[in-house]
């Protein structure tokens, strides 16, 4: 009887070390894993950034409303589809309608 209560205890102690070493690494990949991934996602964005086209120039000024108004409409469609920003948009316009 001795014997088995011995070789039981050895086998609780060597899974228990085992668990702890497991989870340890478990948790050391996934902190590198999440590293990894945030710093993908920052050079992503950084690409996105640098690849992303630049706010159109404004034309020269127009004595002609219309063209003023086409031009706003541009500028409209422009920030509706995500290209423009909200405070490019209302740079725009400024400079446009300034």
């Amino acid at each position: 009887m001795p014997g088995l209560l011995r070789g039981v205890a050895r086998t609780a102690v060597i899974a228990g070390t085992a668990t702890a070493v497991s989870n340890r690494v478990s948790r050391r990949q996934g902190g590198r894993w999440a590293q990894q991934d945030a710093q993908q996602q920052q050079q992503q964005e950084q690409q996105q950034a640098a690849a992303a086209p630049p706010p159109p120039a404004a034309p020269p000024p127009a004595d002609d409303m219309t063209a003023k108004i086409e031009q706003l409409k541009q500028l409209s469609t422009l920030k509706e589809q995500g290209v423009l920003t909200e405070e490019e948009f209302a740079e725009q316009k400024r400079r446009l309608l300034g």
